[in-house]
């Protein structure tokens, strides 16, 4: 199915498919949505058009991308692994030995070339105009979501900055504070792109926020992409055509053509406010703490524009299925850095940033901690807290499995890594903010050269078995149940976790 072309479509997409609910009464986009809302998430429902936001004139949408179904719809496949093989095929694009993968080659070359945004003459996101005195960021449904919460926030924008050396794009997601009808708070963070080009500039830097794109672009600014790339030629290249752009009427920054509602502004460099509190993804409250102030010179926006927002707090929330997503499409980048990866896994749980579990194909002593390392120094894994390391065949993503080897295979004075390094901005256990204690669990399996007594055999039983009785289950009559998950082990029976867990 191909990728929606812009917000619309992709409502009219979602709507098609059953994935979403207009919401006709009338909803108060303060704290009534988030609660609607999270209990909607957490029933695994389907996304939600509020068509009366108090308040406003527009409409809010919300959860398009809660589930990994939804996820799926957005970036056109049937699978977010399938994403991933994509990526791969071009990161291990070799030089061409014969004429059939030299044309391969040119093709992928062909795919990348045409991924450039295209600037086009007119854009949708510029049919009404506000400038200066007629702007009013309360006239959007903005939501305040949780009842600590310093204020309304904008929640789900791509804000777009340009390197003041280099003339580099940047498209980061970063949460604003609406302080009044034409500034916000910018929430830049001190490892994030967007921060660093405004500590680039001397003075002012252009800003332009565009709400409510398509899928695949409001998903590519929220990836952990290097500097150098272009977010934008990314959601090209996933989207199978290019971002269209549109000169910004009061910036000279470029804005994507279709999107529903474009803010354009400056920061100047020292201008800061205190933003914050805000209910975050890590489940606590984010405490004030002085960010930079963007002001708006012109909002621009569709007839009847839609309002896109998300929610984030305890987990699970929506934003669990964009961080799935940049788990599975940046696998293949992360193993062209530590090639002995075999798979990993973020647990939702974790929140990002707290755990990564990865299973290795094993080669030498020590190499569990070698691979610990090296995602503590890769990119915006390096904020990674605790990394717990299994053998290949182990399923990352199978936490009962992974368990289960963290207890039989971890001798905790050997297999303990503490270490210390860089942490997320957010995070409020360390008692220094962005610096503190690293932990690594090496759950793999031990041979002689590591000091150990003789490991012993795994039980399992022989394939012929299996079979034979997977053959006969049927005569034994017992059920369903003798179904295996991952060719290993069963997993816990629903009334025994009940039992367990009283």
């Amino acid at each position: 199915m191909a990728p929606a072309a812009d917000l619309r479509s992709w409502i009219a997409l979602l709507e098609r498919e059953g994935e979403l609910v207009r919401i006709a009464a009338e909803v108060d986009p303060h704290l009534e949505v988030t609660e609607v809302v999270d209990r909607t998430v957490k029933g695994g429902g389907p996304a939600l058009l509020f068509e009366k936001a108090k308040g406003s004139e527009h409409a809010l949408l919300i959860n398009q991308f809660g589930t990994e179904r939804r996820m799926c719809l957005a970036l056109g496949v049937e699978r977010l692994d399938d994403v991933a093989q994509r990526l791969e095929d071009v990161l291990e694009m070799q030089p061409p030995q014969g004429l059939v993968e030299k044309v391969r080659g040119l093709k992928k070359l062909k795919s990348i070339a045409d991924s450039l945004p295209k600037t086009v003459r007119r854009g949708a996101c510029q049919e009404l105009v506000f400038h200066a005195t007629d702007v009013d960021l309360h006239s959007l449904p903005v939501q305040t979501c949780w009842p600590g919460d310093a204020g309304p926030f904008i929640t789900l924008p791509a804000v777009i900055t340009k390197d003041p050396r280099t003339g580099t794009r940047n498209v980061g997601m970063y949460r604003m504070q609406v302080l009044d009808g034409r500034t916000t708070a910018m929430h830049w963070q001190i490892h994030k792109d967007g921060r660093a080009d405004y500590l680039a500039t001397d003075g002012r830097i252009e800003v332009a926020v565009a709400l409510g794109l398509d899928p695949i672009t409001t998903y590519a600014a929220s990836a952990p992409l290097p500097k150098h790339i272009d977010e934008l030629m990314m959601a090209g290249f996933l989207r199978g055509e290019p971002v269209e752009l549109v000169k910004g009427v009061t910036v000279g920054v470029e804005v994507p053509a279709r999107a529903e509602i474009v803010l354009e502004g400056y920061i100047e460099q020292d201008d800061l406010t205190d933003e914050g509190p805000f209910g975050d993804h890590t489940g606590f409250y984010t405490a004030a703490e002085l960010f930079p102030v963007f002001h708006v010179t012109a909002m621009t926006m569709r007839r009847d524009a839609i309002y896109p927002s998300i929610v984030v707090g305890k987990p699970p929330q929506e934003d669990a299925w964009l961080g799935k997503a940049t788990e599975r499409i940046f696998l293949p980048a992360v193993r062209m850095t530590v090639p002995e990866i075999v798979d990993y896994d973020l647990p939702v749980a974790g929140v990002f940033h707290n755990c990564c579990i990865v299973s290795i194909r094993k080669a030498f002593p020590g190499h569990a901690k070698k691979v610990m390392h090296a995602i503590w120094g890769l990119g915006m894994l390096s904020l990674t807290k605790s990394v717990v390391v299994v053998d290949e065949h182990v399923n990352v993503h199978d936490y009962e499995e992974v368990f289960f080897y963290v207890g039989a295979n971890v001798d905790p004075q050997r297999d303990v890594l503490l270490s210390e390094g860089p942490l997320d901005h957010l995070d409020h256990a360390p008692t220094h903010q962005f610096f503190g204690g690293k932990l690594g669990i090496d759950a793999t399996a031990k041979g002689p050269d590591e000091g150990t007594r003789p490991w012993p055999e795994e039980i399992e039983m022989s394939d012929e078995v299996r079979a034979l009785v997977d053959n006969r289950w049927e005569e034994y009559g017992i059920g369903p149940t003798g179904e295996r998950e991952n060719g290993r082990r069963g997993k816990l029976s629903r009334p025994l976790r009940q039992v367990l867990r009283r």
